[in-house]
């Protein structure tokens, strides 16, 4: 018996850490305040289904593969928890136009978005640099380029 044991324990074992090691790595690529906290505390399924950026709310939290989410009613949380990846940020939360211009991870105000193609875009806006209108003005190129950047980032 102790025979057939060792081995799924050592298996159950190598998972686990595995999982560790995985979620360490999403949080070290992705964008989070304090915490874990994705998206400065917004709710990413209100961008979708409200059209605007809306804080989330502690009493609503999800962890996602050891990313903190928070949304702003019970409904979000469920439908975010059903369909994850469709609902979280591109290239983990940070500003999609410095993605795709220089491959840097930039801050974002979590105000400033675009949501195509039934995906999020945030974008860094302070100090009369709005990247989202830069972003517009050669979307298809710079998304090519911010995926390629991201993939590169996220090995």
């Amino acid at each position: 018996m102790m025979k057939r044991l060792l081995p799924m324990l050592f298996l159950f074992l190598s998972l686990h850490l595995a999982a560790d090691a995985q979620q360490e790595k999403r949080k070290k690529d992705f964008n989070l305040s304090g915490s874990s906290l994705a998206i400065e505390g917004y709710d990413p399924v209100a961008y979708f289904t409200q059209g605007k950026a809306i804080r989330g709310n502690a009493a609503n939290a999800l962890v996602y593969e050891g990313v903190t989410y928070h949304f702003s009613t019970p409904q979000n949380k469920e439908t975010f928890r059903a369909a994850p990846a469709r609902y979280e940020p591109q290239y983990g939360g940070w500003c999609a136009y410095a993605m795709g211009k220089n491959g840097e991870k930039v801050e974002v105000d979590p105000e400033t978005f675009k949501v195509l193609d039934g995906k999020l875009y945030l974008f860094y806006n302070k100090y009369f640099n709005n990247t989202l209108k830069s972003w517009n003005k050669d979307e298809s190129s710079l998304r090519s380029k911010a995926d390629l950047n991201w993939q590169k980032l996220t090995k």
